[in-house]
């Protein structure tokens, strides 16, 4: 039985305070990989930059709250088009349910969803980066039926 949640579609209001946090979600799991937290910071606001170069959210480039059955927001998913020529080709950009929200299918409703947004906009094929230390996630998109392309690995010395 999947865990009923809305995808509330962000609201301009809302994109400022949005950005800074994923920004900051970012620059947490890159400080966690190793970076250097300046480089870490580079890296993530380069990246938002990157992807909203108007500053806000698009249909092929979106940002939802996650909200439960219950009403309360839960946390944020962003999906779009991936960089790739091919139009059919969609990415999971970010998905975080709130920590004490967790366990309670939310990740997997959301996901699901996620789904359904990149079908409904031509999508053939989602896909996503998770970072090694996020057994959880990892385990959680292997359920969900999600192949490893690519594995990445480091030593430090």
């Amino acid at each position: 039985m999947t865990t009923p949640i809305q995808l509330m579609a962000i609201s301009p209001e809302s994109f400022p305070a949005w950005r800074e946090r994923s920004s900051l979600e970012y620059e947490n799991d890159l400080v966690a990989m190793g970076e250097t937290a300046a480089i870490a910071q580079q890296r993530a606001q380069a990246s938002l930059a990157g992807a909203f170069p108007e500053g806000h959210p698009t249909p092929d480039n979106a940002v939802f709250f996650v909200v439960d059955d219950a009403g309360s927001t839960v946390g944020y998913l962003w999906v779009g088009r991936d960089t790739s020529d091919d139009s059919s080709a969609w990415w999971v950009w970010d998905i975080v349910i709130d920590a004490e929200q967790r366990g309670r299918g939310l990740g997997r409703a959301t996901m699901q969803a996620a789904e359904r947004y990149a079908r409904s906009h031509g999508a053939r094929t989602l896909g996503l980066n998770v970072f090694g230390f996020n057994h959880t996630a990892r385990s959680l998109y292997e359920t969900l039926g999600y192949d490893t392309t690519a594995i990445k690995m480091r030593k430090q010395l």
